[in-house]
Parts: C-alpha cells; sequence; structure tokens
C-alpha cells in the first residue's frame, strides 16, 4: 500500500513508512520495495538478504526545513558468485549521503551565488558544499551536460 507521501516525495522503488519532526528537520522513513536484486557479477537474481542497515540522507528542504531521508540499504548474499552485492538505489549516488536532486540543487544553487551562501543557508560546511559541487561538476562532464548560468 503507497503512502500519500509518496507522490510528494517522488522516488522510484520506494515508499514512505513513517515520517517524524525532529528538533530542526523532517525525518521520513523509506520501505525499499524491491524484493531481489540481479547481480552485477554474474547476472544471477538474488533473493537472499542478508543485512540492512540504514542510512540517514539529505533531500530537498521541504516546508523550510531540511529533509532526511532514512533509507534501508539492503545488502544480499549471491551463491552463485559467493559475493556480497549492495543494492543501488536509482536516485543515490553510490557511497553519497545526499539524493542526486539535492546535490543538482546545491550545485545549481553554488552557480547562482557562491559557495561560502550556500554553506551557511544549508547549514553545511565549506568543504560538503565544495565536494558536493565538484562531484556533480564531474558526473556532468562524464555524461557532457553543460551547466547553464
Amino acid at each position: 500500500m503507497s503512502s500519500p507521501l509518496d507522490s510528494l516525495l517522488k522516488l522510484p522503488g520506494v515508499t514512505v513508512e513513517a515520517h517524524s519532526q525532529v528538533e530542526g528537520y523532517i525525518c521520513v522513513h523509506l520501505k525499499i520495495l524491491a524484493t531481489e536484486i540481479t547481480c552485477p557479477h554474474c547476472r544471477n537474481l538474488v533473493q537472499e538478504l542478508h543485512q540492512v542497515r540504514p542510512i540517514l540522507v539529505r533531500d530537498l528542504p521541504t516546508f523550510g526545513q531540511p529533509v532526511y531521508l532514512r533509507v534501508p540499504r539492503q545488502q544480499f548474499y549471491c551463491r552463485q558468485c559467493q559475493k556480497y552485492v549492495t543494492q543501488q538505489l536509482d536516485f543515490l549516488s553510490w557511497r553519497r549521503r545526499y539524493t542526486q536532486r539535492y546535490e543538482s540543487y546545491i550545485y545549481q544553487r553554488v552557480l547562482m551565488s557562491n559557495m561560502t551562501q550556500v554553506s551557511r543557508e544549508e547549514n553545511l560546511t565549506y568543504e560538503e558544499v565544495l565536494g558536493i559541487f565538484n562531484f556533480v561538476s564531474n558526473q556532468k562532464k562524464k555524461t557532457g551536460v553543460k551547466s547553464s548560468v
């Protein structure tokens, strides 16, 4: 059953399980819909869930407050190639703590102002903003997308 918040969140492959307002931010607890993945090593269908480790991921702000997603990172075990495989999510780049749309948002904001201002307004360190900016910039170079000012 989907949550009314699913249509607002618009993230593929997940549903909103719960949400709460914590001091200074909104936390949205997600549930992964997929119960199996394709092993990237042997291309076998894997259903054996090994472990789930939730992570907090920053998303676009809403109602003037920062939003964090509690994402359950699912790790599966492939008996065919005997490897552990962590599920990839369409809205989250590998080993990143921000959604792709939040990183694009920060990138565009830096283009329109500067890193110090964005850092202050988003309550991020200068290094975090620089890291996001460089990551998105490199992604755009790889895909051949030009940035617009």
